[in-house]
C-alpha cells in the first residue's frame, strides 16, 4: 500500500460519507464534485487514507441496496482516484460494491462485519490482493446497541478477531494484508468503549495492525454532553490514548484538528524508541 509502513508512525484515515443519513451530520449525497473537493481538503489537512462509505452504519440505520451503494460511492472513487495519490478505502460489507470500488481506484476494503456479511468478500480481497480492515461488531446496525453484553469483553473481541483472521487466511488472504478494528461503538456500551481504548495494547498479540475509530462517537457525547460536530476535543483525547496503547491507524472526521493530536501523541509515545 503506497506510502504506508506500519510501525513508523500513526496514520490518519479521513472519513468521507456519501450518504444522506450519517450519524455525525457530515454526509454528502448525490454531489460527486462536492465529495471530491471535501476529500481533497482532507488530504491537504493531513489524511493518509480516504475512507469512502455509501451506506450508513449508525445505530438504527436501515440497509441500502447494492445498486444504491454503488451509485453513491463509485463515481466519487473514480473521480477522486485521478486527483489524489494516497490510498482510497471503500467502507462496505458487500463484495459487489468492493469489486467495483477496487476496479475504480480503491486499494483497501473496510468491512465492518469482519468478512461476515458475505463469504464472497474473501474472494474479492484475495483476487485483488489488497489490505482489508476487519472489524468486530455484535449484531447489526439495527440491533447492535440493544443492551450489548459480554462475559469477558476484551477476550471475546480478541477471540472473534482471531477467528476472522484465521478464516481470511484460510480463504487465501495474506496475513500481512489484514488490519483489525475492535469496533468502538458497534455493539458496545460506554464502559465497553472505554475499556477497549484503555486496553487496546492487548490486541497487539494478534499480530495485525490496529485501526480504531472513536471519532465523534456517542460515548464521547455521553461523557461531555455534546453533539457529534462538537466532539473534536473528546475525539482528540481518545485518539491520544489509542496511540499510546498501540493504534496504527485512527479513523476520524476532523483531520486537520486531530492531526495535531496525532503528531504530538506519536512524538511522546515514540520518544524512547531510538
Amino acid at each position: 500500500m503506497k506510502g504506508i509502513e506500519f510501525g513508523s508512525r500513526t496514520y490518519i484515515m479521513g472519513i468521507l460519507n456519501v450518504t444522506p443519513d450519517s450519524f455525525s451530520g457530515d454526509g454528502i449525497y448525490q454531489d460527486v464534485e462536492k465529495a471530491v473537493e471535501i476529500a481533497e481538503r482532507l488530504v491537504e489537512d493531513g489524511a493518509d487514507i480516504i475512507d469512502i462509505g455509501g451506506e450508513s452504519t449508525r445505530p438504527g440505520a436501515e440497509p441500502v441496496t447494492i445498486e444504491e451503494e454503488i451509485k453513491r460511492a463509485i463515481p466519487v472513487i473514480k473521480k477522486l482516484s485521478k486527483r489524489i495519490n494516497i490510498p482510497i478505502s471503500i467502507d462496505t460489507s458487500k463484495p459487489e460494491v468492493a469489486r467495483f470500488a477496487l476496479e475504480s481506484g480503491a486499494s483497501i476494503v473496510n468491512d465492518i462485519t469482519g468478512l461476515g456479511a458475505d463469504s464472497k468478500m474473501i474472494d474479492v480481497v484475495r483476487e485483488f490482493s489488497v489490505k482489508v480492515v476487519v472489524m468486530h461488531t455484535k449484531g447489526t446496525p439495527q440491533t447492535m446497541q440493544n443492551n450489548p453484553e459480554y462475559g469477558n469483553l476484551i477476550l471475546e473481541i480478541k477471540d472473534k478477531l482471531r477467528d476472522i483472521i484465521e478464516k481470511a487466511v484460510a480463504g487465501g488472504i495474506k496475513k500481512e494484508n489484514i488490519i483489525i478494528d475492535p469496533g468502538i461503538g458497534f455493539g458496545k456500551t460506554l464502559e465497553h468503549n472505554l475499556q477497549i481504548l484503555n486496553r487496546l495494547f492487548e490486541f497487539k498479540e494478534l499480530g495485525s495492525p490496529i485501526l480504531v475509530g472513536p471519532s465523534r462517537k456517542s460515548f464521547i457525547g455521553k461523557l461531555i454532553g455534546s453533539k457529534p460536530d462538537k466532539r473534536i476535543f473528546g475525539t482528540a483525547a481518545s485518539v491520544a490514548i489509542a496511540i499510546k496503547n498501540g493504534a496504527d491507524i485512527v479513523r476520524v472526521h476532523d483531520v486537520k484538528e486531530i492531526r495535531e493530536a496525532v503528531v504530538v501523541s506519536d512524538a511522546i509515545t515514540r520518544s524512547g524508541e531510538k
